[in-house]
């Protein structure tokens, strides 16, 4: 139990999100979630699927079953978090992120020519 505890606050570090956070978004009371990050308790299936879902990662890497410890630019580890954070969105605040990524591409264009 204590390597699928350590992976997932290590996930959650990575990504920049609290246990709360990931609670919620997993749809996860704080305690419950709190029960698995202790390794006091193990998530049925479909459970570990929504928190496996939510950290943007694999059912595999969170219990440890994927061997190969993959090394993250710190590029790579943004688009992780972003894609994390994006999930959890709703329809009209992807809207809003959308203009907001064209926006800040758009200027990097205009800035490099």
């Amino acid at each position: 139990m204590e390597p699928f505890a350590t992976n997932l606050r290590r996930r959650a570090e990575r990504l920049g999100i609290s246990n709360a956070e990931v609670a919620r978004r997993a749809g996860l009371s704080d305690r419950r979630y709190g029960n698995y990050v202790s390794g006091r308790r193990e998530p049925d299936l479909s459970t570990l699927v929504r928190i496996a879902n939510v950290l943007g990662t694999s059912v595999d890497e969170l219990i440890g079953m994927n061997l190969d410890e993959q090394v993250r630019t710190s590029e790579e580890l943004f688009q992780e978090r972003i894609v994390a954070a994006v999930q959890a969105l709703r329809s009209d605040d992807l809207q809003r992120v959308a203009i907001m990524i064209e926006a800040l591409a758009c200027a990097r264009n205009d800035a490099a020519a």
